[in-house]
């Protein structure tokens, strides 16, 4: 097709669009859905701890601030996509937004069943000739994907923040979209056109509270109480993370960090408790709280408004002493997770965690002493990881006896140190069908059967509270038998 042509043609279809965009009075009517089923993730089915999608009950909270009609597509409890093709065919919205869950960890590994329900979403609205916009790690990784199956755009960052200049320009067509900051779009020749960068949301107590009411709390509830005999719920107190291990993708915050005031995060505890009433709340902050002085106020601002709810966070192994320990057990907290990784100090080093073996030690200590879980998130197969780096970490395990633990496998995520070093190791398959896969997608130094025996048996060792030495003896002697034939071997820099 001549470019001439395909640019009117192009042109001719935004401005359809816009025409139909434009036939309510006021502000659009606007569905703003996720793509997480979690019935399409065995191993999330069985664990059954659903959260709301905070994100996007954020972005519906911004849009409502600026005039728009909004409904939620909540895919968690859904049977699969055709529920959402029901939804948009009674409500005939103008415009479509898959705003996936950043806050949420399980959000940036972007399994396959994910990735195929929100691209069919794509295709649905567009479809019914709605405007698309996309924003999730996976549409900010491979942006064609998602244009390619309809979306008029994707929204790069924090897209939460350009969804009400979005909506705007739908209204004005095709040359506004393109002087929107934020956006990625399609452009006719088939390659991509990125629109000035946004800048980053600072000012967090400006944002509004979460859409809570466009939740079925009740749902959620049952879930929990029947699961587990509580009610936990999903905030957020900061965004972003400064440090720079290089496993870890950053596609929608950066390496920037922006807090929200200890007052502001009291005043949301005491709305909840009023509002939603869960049992338990989930920070789910890739670090909470960052300094003991923020922490501490945080703690005095929960006291004083009778906010205290029993919570869970996510913190690393060099920002817990004693002080910090013991002004979130004053706040409520429970469970704290850290980033441990490994018991081996030259895979961390490896990775540029920027934390010490001892570190972990020290944290858990102080942890415990002042009444609260310690939690240990454990990652194997990092290069150069070898059987004697595994054994390092099963002895850490034992000698500190953390509460809990989740292990997984190193898994190269687009735009990371990591990722550019395994590339030339990585076939077809860049993505986990589901969260409990635990699949080496590239050459480590053993195979995916064996890091799923260490992996249980490491569960195994801190449910007993003591070592399984036969298991650990037959998994020495399996390690020759399942070891890769090419390992990745990185070069560590001291």
């Amino acid at each position: 097709m001549p470019r001439a042509l395909a640019s009117r043609l192009y042109g001719q279809w935004c401005m359809f669009k816009s025409d139909a965009a434009r036939k309510r009075d006021g502000g659009f009517m606007i569905v703003i859905a996720h793509s997480f089923f979690l019935r399409r993730d065995p191993k999330q089915l069985a664990r059954c701890k659903p959260y709301p999608p905070l994100a996007t009950l954020l972005g519906a909270a911004l849009l409502r601030r600026e005039g728009h009609d909004v409904a939620l597509f909540d895919a968690t409890f859904e049977e699969s996509v055709p529920a959402f093709e029901v939804m948009l065919d009674r409500l005939r919205p103008e415009a479509v937004v898959l705003l996936e869950d950043n806050f949420n960890f399980l959000t940036k590994m972007c399994t396959e069943s994910r990735r195929n329900d929100a691209l069919e979403m794509v295709r649905i609205a567009a479809a019914r000739g709605c405007y698309v916009a996309v924003n999730g790690p996976d549409a900010s990784d491979s942006p064609r994907l998602y244009l390619d199956a309809g979306a008029d755009a994707v929204l790069a960052g924090e897209g939460e923040f350009a969804l009400a200049d979005f909506v705007h320009a739908c209204g004005l067509g095709s040359e506004a979209l393109r002087e929107t900051a934020g956006l990625i779009l399609p452009d006719v020749l088939g390659g991509l056109r990125r629109t000035a960068p946004r800048g980053q949301q600072r000012d967090l107590d400006n944002v509004p509270l979460p859409a809570w009411d466009l939740v079925d709390h009740e749902a959620y509830r049952r879930a929990w109480t029947d699961a587990h005999g509580y009610f936990s719920w999903q905030m957020a107190a900061s965004r972003g993370c400064p440090y720079g291990c290089n496993w870890c993708a950053k596609p929608t915050f950066g390496r920037g960090y922006t807090q929200r005031s200890p007052g502001n995060v009291a005043e949301e505890m005491q709305r909840l408790k009023d509002e939603v009433a869960p049992d338990h709340i989930w920070f789910s902050d890739d670090i909470f709280g960052m300094t003991a002085e923020w922490i501490s106020d945080f703690a005095r601002e929960v006291v004083q408004r009778d906010a205290r709810i029993p919570f869970m966070i996510q913190s690393r192994v060099n920002l817990i002493d004693a002080n910090v320990a013991e002004a979130l057990a004053a706040a409520g907290a429970q469970e704290v997770w850290l980033g441990v990784e490994s018991g081996s100090q030259r895979v961390l080093d490896a990775m540029d965690k920027g934390s010490r073996v001892d570190s972990a030690r020290v944290a858990t200590r102080h942890l415990k002493r002042a009444g609260i879980k310690a939690c240990w998130f454990l990652q194997l197969g990092y290069p150069p990881e070898d059987w004697a780096d595994i054994v390092m970490t099963r002895d850490l395990v034992l000698t500190e006896s953390p509460d809990d633990i989740g292990v997984s496998v190193a898994y190269p995520l687009p735009g990371t140190v990591f990722y550019d070093r395994v590339a030339a190791q990585l076939g077809k398959r860049r993505n986990w069908r589901d969260t409990d896969e635990l699949a080496m997608l590239f050459q480590g130094a053993y195979d995916t059967a064996f890091y799923r025996m260490v992996r249980d048996a490491l569960h195994a060792d801190v449910v007993a509270g003591s070592c399984d030495e036969a298991l650990w003896d037959q998994l020495a002697r399996l390690s020759l038998e399942h070891r890769s034939q090419s390992p990745v071997r990185l070069a560590i820099v001291s």
